[in-house]
């Protein structure tokens, strides 16, 4: 097991709360949930561990307020992973290395929004 770093998580962390489908856009996978998120990274509960210090092209939607989605792409690279509470879910820690700026400052927003959660 990889334990997390703590320099990628200075950053506000935003629960979410529902349910969001993260996808491997190379393989078109959906790998798991969504379960946090930054500007800079982002917690996932998979079904299934993924290739430690692997390096992941990750695509998620969020709502946009006044209705309707907005699709986020990411690079992300793992950094850490553990098993969950549940059998057969592991938690997944990631960093991000590439979102468009546009991207960077839509999820920024988004974590700040008024009445959110945080971790």
């Amino acid at each position: 097991m990889n334990q997390p770093s703590t320099d990628y998580r200075r950053a506000k962390r935003r629960k979410v709360g529902f349910s969001v489908d993260v996808t491997d856009t190379m393989t078109g996978e959906v790998v798991g949930k969504l379960s946090n998120l930054s500007e800079t990274g982002m917690l996932l509960v998979l079904g299934r561990p993924l290739v430690d210090d692997a390096l992941y092209q990750m695509r998620f939607l969020l709502p946009v307020e006044g209705g309707g989605m907005r699709s986020i792409e990411v690079g992300a690279h793992e950094l850490w992973s553990d098993d969950a509470a549940a059998p057969g879910q592991v938690w997944t820690g990631f960093r991000f290395i590439d979102v468009a700026p546009d991207d960077v400052a839509f999820i920024r927003e988004w974590v700040d929004a008024p009445g959110s959660q945080y971790v």
